[in-house]
């Protein structure tokens, strides 16, 4: 496995832990897994130098442990993990994905003959999960909401793993002028199928993704084959190059953009499909999407401002050229280092920084409350900004942020002369994520007003296809940055991607953003593109994201910000 990273150990030593107990197996190999990841989780120690160095000296990871996770860092499997995964139902793998399901609640469901997410549903609606001995009314109506929201996401990828296949599918056809399609091309924040567009037929297709994509077969009646690659599904559609653009175009939208188009194709005397323009039965010249836009008498619409959230406001919005790109991004904020939960020193996150070809880094590390990140203290903060002043006199384009906790009463987890040492702040919410509507709204409109506040962290608090976002009224919060000039994130972490793009099309013109990659590693770093898609389909142009800025401009912009709240 390249550049295995200490989280997804621990990650896979908690799963182990989870099947082990699920399963009711040798308890103490579950609590050895378990213990082996609380050591790491405390660990600041690079996970490469980890692996490389077989664990030595690291508490509570014994030989055995240590040998599994070295193979699970070259080969990407780990035994124990895929032996207790064997011994369990795959429907019951599943209940794993709601929030607030253990092991132990998990085995009292399987053992209740609940065994699937769509079994675990009918049964909180019927009263079956209500009736369990641990479980009751309010527990099972809290069930539902959760696993109705597990069973909307079971079908969909991140975008980043979307795109990644996507990307890879588009590598192996390179010479048939292979297009990003479907969900990946217009960036929504999760995908369904990874599609690709190519110039040429089904056999050529075939020929070059031989061994790649599994299951490849064609679809009756379209210019389509379908398969899956690493599990993910994927389409590959063909066109002559005559008709390339009207299969970009048939394949570039989401199914109620496509049937729209089609029924504007009709009315004009054309049949559009994905074989081509056609008009009296003769398939017209359509290289390019433009081209089937112009025969028809219709605008083209840019492939970001494809879904019905765009339908009334498009042909506002900002062309695509003037959009903001990964290019204007000149600082990356909110990112973190070995000082709290990331894998990188201070000075190794500028070097990538750089490498990308950004200009300077703006540090984001976790404050005290977040003790299971590895948070600082206030003694711990004080060193952290001494060395990023270090670091700067030596000439590295570093800024001292941090990224600090909302509490549960809106206060922040440091004092204002401890943020008033930072070049910026970001606020964030990391904990009662279940506080009623009213609570929280009241919690984050405090915090989004504070003084020394710059930007409002990944603000509903949503895991893309893991937990919806905690309930407030988003658009009091948003209304609250902007009447006190705080800065909104576009999380750029696939797993996270908030705020929606819906709700900063929404909010465009009223907000100021920051597309902030809350990366822990080097290679996190370069999430920066979700985020941009993000703000793509919000219609965001450069002027409107604030790390777009240079870094003496976004000092000066922070200290205008201050000032005007006195």
């Amino acid at each position: 496995m390249a550049d295995v990273t200490r989280k997804e150990l621990v990650g896979v030593l908690k799963t182990t832990a989870d099947l082990l107990e699920l399963l009711g197996q040798e308890p103490f190999r579950a609590n050895a897994y378990r213990s082996a990841a609380r050591s790491l989780e405390a660990l600041d120690t690079d996970a490469a130098e980890l692996v490389a160095s077989s664990f030595a000296g690291v508490p509570k990871v014994g030989k055995t442990i240590a040998a599994e996770l070295v193979t699970f860092a070259k080969t990407g499997r780990f035994a124990p993990l895929e032996d207790a995964a064997s011994q369990v139902p795959p429907g019951v793998l599943g209940l794993f994905r709601v929030r607030g399901l253990g092991p132990k609640k998990i085995r009292a469901l399987w053992d209740a003959g609940i065994d699937s997410l769509e079994g675990l549903r009918a049964a909180a609606r019927d009263g079956r999960v209500a009736a369990l001995k641990g479980f009751g009314p309010k527990s099972a109506a809290a069930l539902l909401e959760t696993v109705e929201f597990a069973l909307a996401a079971q079908d969909r990828q991140h975008l980043a793993v979307g795109l990644n296949v996507a990307e890879g599918l588009a590598a192996r056809l390179v010479d048939q002028e292979p297009r990003l399609a479907g969900d990946v091309r217009r960036g929504l924040e999760t995908v369904r199928t990874a599609r690709v567009t190519v110039t040429g037929s089904a056999e050529d297709v075939r020929a070059r993704l031989s061994g790649v994509a599994e299951d490849l077969r064609p679809v009756e009646g379209k210019p389509l084959l379908t398969g899956r690659v690493d599990g993910v599904p994927v389409e590959v559609a063909y066109a002559p190059a005559g008709a390339r653009g009207a299969l970009d175009l048939m394949m570039g939208g989401g199914t109620e953009y496509r049937e729209a188009l089609r029924a504007e194709a009709k009315a004009r005397g054309f049949d559009l499909s994905g074989w081509g323009l056609k008009r009296e039965g003769q398939r017209l010249p359509t290289p390019a999407e433009v081209d089937v836009a112009r025969a028809l008498g219709l605008p083209l619409r840019p492939a970001e401002y494809r879904e019905p959230e765009h339908d009334a406001l498009w042909q506002t919005l900002p062309p695509p050229e003037a959009l903001v790109t990964v290019a204007d991004l000149r600082g990356l904020l909110h990112t973190h280092s070995v000082w709290s939960d990331g894998a990188a020193t201070l000075s190794q996150m500028v070097e990538e920084t750089l490498r990308r070809g950004h200009t300077y880094l703006g540090t984001g590390d976790h404050s005290r409350a977040a003790h299971y990140a590895n948070g600082m203290s206030i003694e711990r903060l004080r060193a952290y900004v001494r060395e990023i002043r270090e670091l700067q006199r030596a000439g590295l384009p570093i800024l001292a942020g941090a990224e600090v906790d909302i509490l549960a009463d809106g206060t922040l987890d440091y004092p204002d002369e401890e943020l008033l040492n930072l070049d910026y702040v970001v606020a964030s919410v990391h904990s009662h994520f279940t506080l009623d509507a009213g609570r929280q709204t009241e919690r984050l409109l405090r915090a989004v007003s504070h003084p020394l506040v710059t930007v409002l962290g990944h603000p509903t608090g949503r895991l893309l296809l893991r937990r919806p976002g905690y309930e407030l009224d988003l658009d009091a919060v948003l209304a609250a940055c902007e009447r006190s000039g705080t800065v909104v994130e576009i999380n750029a972490n696939p797993y996270r991607l908030d705020l929606d793009w819906r709700d900063a099309l929404r909010w465009r013109e009223r907000l100021r953003f920051a597309i902030n990659t809350d990366a822990h590693t080097l290679a996190g770093l370069g999430d920066a593109r979700y985020g941009v898609a993000v703000a793509r389909k919000a219609g965001l142009t450069p002027d409107r994201i604030v790390n777009t800025l240079d870094q003496e401009d976004f000092l000066t912009f922070v200290r205008r910000q201050r000032e005007a709240r006195g």
